[in-house]
């Protein structure tokens, strides 16, 4: 059977990603494709375990432990979900990946990007996603939508720089991945998000 596809969805909480991660597997289907949901940190019985932990914003976790947390709630869910998944000729649809990772621990907490991009070959070889929407909203812009939803997690009740760091890592990325990844105006109306999200998976996996 022919592999499946690989999509992941990126941005800083607040950006879109789940609004239109609600709407995107009835698109698939509705052209005759098969589709896996799951998300980052999670995916997989661990994966969900320690995403409670690193959600939790009663930890205090060193920078360097959450990236190696992350990495191995990954690690776990190529194995378990994603690589299974895409063998099987199934769509992976996923709520951020290791591109999180750059923007994250190393943008917003500082790791050295050379550290992450050890940890990204050590535990992904070569797999990556065959698209990535980048969803970009000015930090205050997420942070006052994240606000006003929900109780903030550990990351969502960081500091207006802290994000700053972030969304320049997802440029940063951005600018190193251009074919791979494509960025969709976060701010624009939803309708307008969803036209663009739809011409660009098609432009790109339905070839």
């Amino acid at each position: 059977m022919k592999q499946g596809k690989f999509i992941t969805l990126e941005g800083m909480d607040g950006a879109g990603k789940s609004t239109h991660l609600a709407w995107l597997p009835t698109f698939l289907e509705a052209r005759g494709v098969r589709v896996c949901l799951t998300r980052e940190p999670g995916g997989t019985p661990l994966g969900e375990k320690l995403r409670e932990l690193m959600l939790d914003k009663n930890q205090k976790l060193h920078p360097d432990t959450e990236a190696l947390l992350m990495f191995a709630a990954r690690r776990e869910h190529i194995d378990k979900v994603i690589l299974p998944a895409l063998n099987a000729g199934t769509w992976v649809l996923c709520d951020r990946f290791t591109d999180a990772s750059f923007a994250y621990q190393a943008g917003g907490s500082g790791l050295a990007w050379e550290r992450i991009g050890a940890l990204e070959n050590w535990v992904q070889g070569t797999l990556q996603p065959d698209l990535t929407l980048y969803f970009d909203v000015p930090a205050e812009v997420g942070k006052a939508r994240t606000s006003a939803a929900r109780e903030p997690d550990r990351f969502e009740q960081e500091g207006r720089s802290f994000f700053d760091r972030v969304r320049a890592g997802y440029l940063r990325r951005l600018e190193e991945n251009p074919v791979r990844m494509h960025r969709v105006d976060g701010t624009a109306t939803l309708e307008e998000v969803k036209k663009s999200v739809e011409n660009i998976i098609i432009s790109i996996c339905f070839k």
